[in-house]
């Protein structure tokens, strides 16, 4: 039987409020996730991967796994908020922390722009007389709203919202399989799977680092670790039962779409710069109604439920490090009322509104905010492998090997490989920002502030390195 931490053993004071329940987290993490994310990128994914749609969201599935059992055991060694930036920086060492938060905030300030602006240019095309930075400007504003008013208002709005989405998804699934019941199949039954025609593994790892996108948010629940009323365990629980319910969902629906897409040879050449295929199959499948049904449930799910959620963990993770000092302090300000960090929120709103409305002026915007937001996401995964084996197996001589060596490093080899077989673009920008940060590292070494954490000393067994766990102990 062990004791749950406090926060103040950590060297913190609990300042946001703890209202979140499993369920809430786990809807969290799936809103975050979005079921029919697939909706929005299914044919760069169906082009990347030649087909093998369902086999790129399987494998993509499978390292992701092997990273949510990560977040749940530093999750119960450091419950608190931070995610990546705190685990590598108490697994391992603060300054590796400060890197790791540096390059997950590439995916975290990226990614509230890009729902924004794939959402905008979808509600553009149905309301024109509103032009793309018009509908941007509408969510930024909306969600920060929401956002503002407290953690339990967005708890209950998220709740509605994947109750939506997932009716939109049956109502595709249903007409789906009668569509293929009715002889509309374009492919072979397993040719989602595997295409012996089209198949090689650096052409599927290549697919699995755009499908990722579609499972990031199940990390974020972590961001929710000081306003979770659950233990830690649970809160890891929630991280897993949230990555394989999306999953399984992600999985089925490209299946079928990939069965019954159109003009498959065209798609596989030329791509889908539009970002339509996916809505194309929908009408070829059960007709223009909906085809029109899944393109603005598109649009809501990424603009104002995803995006929602994003806002929150990001503002979740500058908070976190504004409090160590490692970044501006006015971040860490928390608003008395509604207990929530209400500078960081605010951050968050203006640079999702800049870059966004920079990103509508480009035709290439969406593909390239897309590679650095999955780089960034994947390579402070990396470090967050790194730590458990750091923190479990060399500094507390854990015997737990599968869930604290074995796992750990399968889930880096993985993940490595889709970070080599990425794009070139993304790994130039990626790299880009980690020399950047490395900069930043020494400049704050060199005047002084060097990367500290609170309540954390040089020994790994004094008080406030971990929380007393009984983790890999027969």
């Amino acid at each position: 039987m062990t004791t749950e931490p406090s926060l103040e053993q950590f060297g913190y004071r609990q300042e946001l409020r703890r209202s979140l329940s499993f369920t809430d987290l786990l809807v969290y993490g799936l809103i975050f996730m979005v079921p029919i994310a697939p909706f929005g990128i299914f044919g760069g994914v169906f082009q990347a991967s030649g087909g093998m749609v369902a086999l790129a969201y399987a494998i993509g599935m499978v390292a992701m796994a092997f990273t949510a059992l990560s977040y749940a055991q530093m999750a119960r060694a450091f419950p608190m908020a931070g995610s990546v930036y705190t685990y590598a920086g108490r697994g391992i060492a603060a300054p590796v922390g400060f890197l790791a938060g540096w390059v997950i905030l590439l995916d975290y300030v990226l990614v509230p722009a890009l729902l924004y602006l794939i959402a905008s240019a979808a509600m553009a095309s149905f309301v024109p007389a509103i032009p793309v930075w018009g509908w941007l400007i509408v969510f930024v504003v909306l969600n920060t709203v929401v956002n503002y008013t407290g953690i339990q208002m967005t708890a209950r709005i998220t709740k509605i919202m994947l109750v939506g989405e997932l009716i939109v998804l049956a109502i595709f699934m249903v007409v789906g399989v009668v569509a293929l019941a009715q002889g509309k199949a374009q492919a072979g039954a397993l040719s989602p799977l595997f295409d012996s025609s089209t198949f090689s593994w650096s052409l599927v790892f290549g697919a699995v680092s755009i499908a990722v996108l579609s499972f990031l948010g199940f990390d974020g629940i972590s961001m929710m670790a000081e306003e979770s009323r659950e233990d830690s365990r649970r809160l890891g629980k929630s991280m897993v039962a949230a990555l394989g319910l999306a999953g399984v969902l992600f999985i089925a629906q490209t299946w079928v779409a990939a069965l019954l897409t159109p003009d498959r040879a065209d798609l596989l050449t030329k791509g889908d710069p539009a970002g339509t295929a996916f809505y194309d199959m929908a009408e070829f499948a059960g007709g223009h109604w909906l085809s029109v049904l899944t393109a603005v449930a598109t649009a809501i799910a990424w603009g104002f439920a995803n995006s929602l959620v994003a806002q929150a963990a990001t503002s979740r993770l500058l908070f976190a490090m504004a409090r160590d000092r490692q970044l501006p302090s006015f971040l860490a300000k928390i608003d008395p009322r509604h207990r929530v960090p209400v500078n960081a929120t605010l951050v968050v709103a203006a640079v999702s509104l800049v870059v966004g409305l920079y990103l509508t002026t480009r035709d290439d915007g969406i593909t390239l905010i897309s590679g650095l937001v999955n780089f960034g996401a994947m390579t402070a995964f990396l470090a967050l492998h790194v730590s458990v084996v750091v923190h479990y197996v060399v500094r507390r001589g854990s015997r737990d090997l599968w869930r604290h060596l074995i796992a750990p490093v399968l889930g880096f080899a993985i993940l490595l490989y889709v970070v080599i077989n990425a794009s070139i673009a993304a790994q130039t920008l990626g790299i880009i920002w980690f020399v950047v940060g490395l900069v930043v590292l020494g400049v704050s070494y060199a005047t002084g502030r060097r990367p500290t954490l609170a309540g954390l000393v040089d020994t790994p067994e004094a008080p406030g390195t971990s929380a007393p766990d009984t983790a890999g102990k027969p």
